[in-house]
């Protein structure tokens, strides 16, 4: 397996991870309709658009036999009560069928490092409450939940509850 910061070129592959991950993670949390209309061209194109404009969010992928197997993107905190210090893992998918093999761990080690290099001392991000797989792994990673930092959000017409986890990697 091999960690590589992502380019234009990756985006059909980080779309596929993407929609995949999001139809069997959040199937029974967001309505299927929702799920089922997911389309990887539609995700491709957003992905295009972003990685070819850059900044301020970095996209690091993993690679092994020339696909890509998860991603992970993180840079400065988008929460408006952060401090300057405050970085955010925004995401982090792997391909269902390579679940619990070690991709995600090592793609947040390597998100990890690279916000140090950066110079923030927390990291802090959002997960779906009813997500217990996610919130076991960001538990694992050293995260912990703030009870108090919830927002709503909408997906597929259903109101959904995130919940701000953060940890510090000074």
């Amino acid at each position: 397996m091999h960690i590589r910061q992502a380019t234009v070129a990756d985006a059909q592959g980080i779309a596929s991870v993407h929609v995949s991950s999001w139809q069997i993670a959040y199937r029974g949390i967001v309505p299927d309709t929702y799920l089922d209309a997911l389309s990887v061209e539609a995700r491709a194109n957003g992905w295009r658009e972003m990685l070819a404009r850059g900044g301020p969010q970095e996209v690091w992928i993993t690679v092994e036999d020339h696909d890509i197997t998860g991603w992970a993107a993180f840079g400065p905190s988008r929460d408006e009560d952060a401090s300057p210090a405050t970085g955010e893992l925004a995401a982090i998918y792997v391909s269902p069928q390579l679940w619990s093999t070690g991709i995600g761990r090592n793609l947040w080690h390597r998100a990890r490092d690279r916000l140090k290099e950066l110079g923030f001392k927390d990291v802090t991000l959002w997960v779906l409450q009813e997500n217990a797989r996610a919130i076991r792994f960001y538990r694992a990673a050293g995260f912990l939940p703030n009870e108090l930092s919830q927002k709503q959000i909408n997906r597929g017409g259903k109101n959904l509850t995130e919940i701000r986890f953060k940890t510090s990697i000074a």
